[in-house]
């Protein structure tokens, strides 16, 4: 059954991890506002330079590099369709920062992915027992969390997310 209440904020749940934080995307495009941004000063050009951390997206990473000296590993997994959208062209230019910060990432085809069993929706995954998906509209935009933590949703999540990860490409090695 979902969570009653409020959805816990990142830092909450991620503060709360001891060992474990997944994190898989289906999407080829979002429209969240805080990417919007982001996206935009791209298309104009704009590129994240490696050695000005300063201008990296904060408050963000550095929540991600706190979590990850605790000890906890934090791993990212994407699926994506090819030829690769804009917005994953541009998703792809600034994943160096998630890495600086202590994230592993990977990359999967969308074509590579067709016979696994997969949720409908993006979600992470908290040291293997809470799950929170994230809804999204047609067009991209957050529709909210849903916070789950039944046996059967964890183990289908972890399923889903161990498939993905042993099928994907390392950052450093996938080309868009």
């Amino acid at each position: 059954m979902p969570q009653n209440g409020p959805t816990p904020s990142f830092a909450e749940l991620l503060g709360g991890c001891e060992r474990s934080a997944v994190h898989l995307e289906m999407r080829d495009s979002y429209a969240v506002d805080y990417e919007k941004s982001g996206l935009k000063a791209w298309r104009a050009g704009f590129r994240l330079e490696p050695e000005d951390r300063a201008s990296w997206w904060r408050p963000w990473l550095d929540l991600i590099s706190d979590t990850v000296a605790r000890g906890v590993n934090v791993r990212r997994a994407r699926i994506v369709g090819e030829p690769v959208t804009e917005y994953i062209a541009f998703e792809h230019s600034v994943t160096f920062t998630n890495v600086a910060a202590g994230e592993e990432v990977r990359w999967l085809p969308r074509r590579q992915a067709a016979d696994l069993c997969l949720p409908g929706t993006d979600f992470w995954l908290f040291d293997d027992r809470l799950v929170r998906f994230n809804h999204f509209t047609g067009d991209g935009a957050s529709a909210g969390g849903e916070m789950r933590h039944e046996l059967a949703v964890v183990k289908l999540c972890m399923a889903a997310f161990e498939s993905v990860w042993d099928r994907a490409t390392p950052h450093d090695e996938y080309q868009v």
